[in-house]
């Protein structure tokens, strides 16, 4: 009787071979990512974190919270996005708002003083006595 070359139950060495390909392939994978992918400490958002909360601190910016009570008062519709960056010589607010129309707009504001330096798109500015609609409950 002739035996077959193939058992079903003994293991591939084709099987292996895919396997310890795959390894391999996954392995170098890993050690060819770019050394600046891997974190080399504190990242740039901590950074840019803790020179404001020190801006804060220092009275260098007025807190978000201030500002974003007068800009609703200010204009129509709601502050949906807010950053604050670093300009060559000051601080700044970058604030998205949403106006009823669904038109965004942004407004940048000195960060120590709550002035607008600049704006763009529509900007929706309240008139004298118009009242803000209520934000609805939470």
């Amino acid at each position: 009787m002739i035996q077959p070359s193939f058992s079903p139950k003994a293991p591939s060495n084709r099987m292996s071979s895919r396997r310890f390909l795959l390894s391999c392939a996954v392995a170098s994978l890993a050690l060819a990512a770019p050394a600046d992918a891997i974190p080399q400490g504190p990242t740039k958002e901590r950074r840019d974190h803790e020179r404001a909360r020190a801006a804060l601190e220092a009275g260098q910016i007025r807190p978000l919270s201030d500002l974003l009570s007068e800009v609703e008062r200010r204009f129509r519709g709601r502050v949906i996005e807010a950053d604050l960056e670093r300009d060559d010589t000051q601080w700044l607010y970058e604030l998205k708002i949403l106006p009823p129309n669904g038109r965004i707009f942004i407004v940048e504001l000195d960060a120590a003083t709550g002035a607008l330096v600049r704006s763009r798109g529509p900007v929706q500015e309240r008139m004298p006595g118009e009242s803000q609609p209520r934000q609805p409950q939470r």
